[in-house]
This record gives C-alpha cells, structure tokens and sequence, in this order.
C-alpha cells in the first residue's frame, strides 16, 4: 500500500513538472495546476513543496527566468519580447527581477555572459594545461585551466531525457522526486548529467541525455523504472564552471575550439558529462558549480 501511495505521489508530481515546462508562457496559477495534479488547492501547495523543496511559485519564476537567459545569449531576442514570454508586461520589472537572480540587469547579461569563468586551484598532484583565449565583448584576455584527471568507471540511475539540454531539469525534478520519496537523499549523492549528442549539429529536440545520481549507496536501493548506465574510467579533462547553466554551451565551445587542439589528446568515444556541485534551489545562478568532465584517448 505504501509503495502504491508513493508511485501515485510520484505521478502526480511528474504531470505538474510536465505541464510546467510545456506551458511556461501561460499563467500558471495554483488552482490549474492544482487541477493537473488531481488535488485539492487547499492542500496542492503544500504538497508540492514537500516534494519539490521550494514552491510553485519559486518554481515557476525560476525556470521562467532560466529560459531568459538561454535566450539572452543564444538567440537574437530582444529584451521586451523575452521578458512578455517570462510574463513581464514591462521590461524594467523584468530586468529587476533578471538582476535579482542573475547578480545583473538582462542588457549587460547578454553583453558580458559568454566568457564568466572561475577555475579552481590546481591540485598538486594533478597536470595542468592552460590556454589564453580573448572575451570578445571587453577585450580581456582570461586564462581557463584544465585539468586532465583519471576517474574511475562510475555507476548512474536516472531518467533519460529528449530535446533541448536547457530543460533537462525536467528530468533533474522526476528523479529528486523519487530520491525523496524513498529517503534516498544523502551527503554522498552526486548529480550528474550525460549528454549524448552535439546541439551544434543535432536538431535541439532530438538531443539525448540523462538526469542522473551516483552514491556508494546505490546498490542497495530499490527496485524500480529508473534507468540505469555505466560512465566509463580512463583519462579526462574537466573545466570547472562557475555560473548559470546557461553559459555552459559557451564553456563547450571554447573548450573544442581552442584548448583542444593545443592539448595534443583527443577525445574519447563516450559522451561528456557534468557533475553539479550545488543546488540552483538554494544558491544564485553565478554561484553554481559544474565540473564539466570530457573523456580523452588515453597516450
């Protein structure tokens, strides 16, 4: 009976994360999405931020805003149409709430965001390689460290998702979903996204990827339909990014474009994946983390 409870918990969950994403441009009051997930409103709310670790309207405002900012640097949007589709009928009180989460206003945003780096130290036992590539916006030359590290094969259960990598969160939210329904949040569990195609040369909705976890744990969890997948060990080069999600296409980019061919290693036949060190529910989007993990040909 318990198990039953939790799968139709769950359910109704992933039907409201479904209708979110599918409907960011509408109003998205509490009483429909009350009526999505089946439950009365007076208790709706509740529900879901017991489930979900933040409320509807966080939720909302949030990936309303993560969008915003996709669109800020990978589209020729301009700011009032972005900010309508984020539902501001006015440009100030969307660049105030923009600059509220981003640390600055949407104009500077896009002007600025495309080379926002911060590496961490060099580990003393790690080799380094580095490169000096200009921001095309101010001029400056910034240096970006990679590290070429020896990872182990790691064991991942998740949910696979399909189209654009920006709404891979929608996946992220399934799976926490499950995670704390069956108390399986710990402070070992590592999140990491797999990323199976190249968005510079698959059509954005027919992208592949995971929303996964990891844990030493995992062995003894449950039985269930999560998916599982092995990350291959060996030699890789991992960036480390600070910053919003959104910038993580550019980090990419600049990573295939010019430290790669002056690192003399080759990329390996597995995917890439990112490891995320916090969490966009309880840190600003310039604060987060991201090691970005790139497998190499080993020499």
């Amino acid at each position: 009976m318990k198990q039953q409870r939790q799968l139709y918990e769950r359910q109704r969950l992933n039907r409201v994360i479904d209708y979110i994403y599918l409907h960011l441009d509408e109003p998205l009051d509490l009483n429909r999405l009350a009526e999505v997930a089946c439950l009365s409103p007076y208790h709706w709310h509740r529900v879901y931020r017991g489930l979900a670790g933040e409320s509807l309207a966080t939720t909302v405002r949030r990936l309303r805003l993560h969008r915003a900012a996709g669109e800020l640097l990978y589209s020729e949007r301009n700011i009032a149409d972005i900010a309508k589709r984020c539902g501001y009928p006015q440009v100030p009180s969307f660049s105030r709430a923009f600059a509220e989460e981003y640390g600055e206003p949407p104009g500077r945003f896009r002007e600025t965001g495309h080379d926002r780096y911060s590496m961490s130290p060099a580990d003393p036992l790690t080799h380094f390689s580095s490169v000096t590539s200009s921001d095309p916006h101010s001029g400056a030359e910034t240096m970006h460290d990679v590290s070429i590290e020896t990872l182990e094969p790691v064991e991942l259960i998740g949910v696979s998702h399909a189209g654009d990598y920006m709404n891979i969160g929608q996946s992220f939210d399934k799976l926490y979903g499950w995670l704390g329904q069956n108390q399986l949040f710990g402070p070992e569990l590592r999140g990491i996204g797999v990323y199976l195609d190249d968005p510079e040369v698959v059509p954005a909705e027919k992208l592949r990827s995971m929303a996964a976890v990891t844990s030493p744990d995992m062995a003894g969890w449950p039985e269930s339909t999560m998916e599982r997948m092995t990350l291959s060990g060996g030699d890789y080069a991992v960036l480390m990014h600070k910053g919003p999600y959104a910038e993580l296409h550019q980090a990419y980019l600049w990573f295939y474009s010019q430290w790669l061919p002056q690192s003399g290693r080759q990329p390996a036949d597995a995917p890439p994946f990112e490891e995320y060190l916090n969490n966009p529910r309880e840190v600003a989007p310039a604060e987060l983390l991201t090691r970005i993990c790139i497998p190499l040909v080993a020499v």
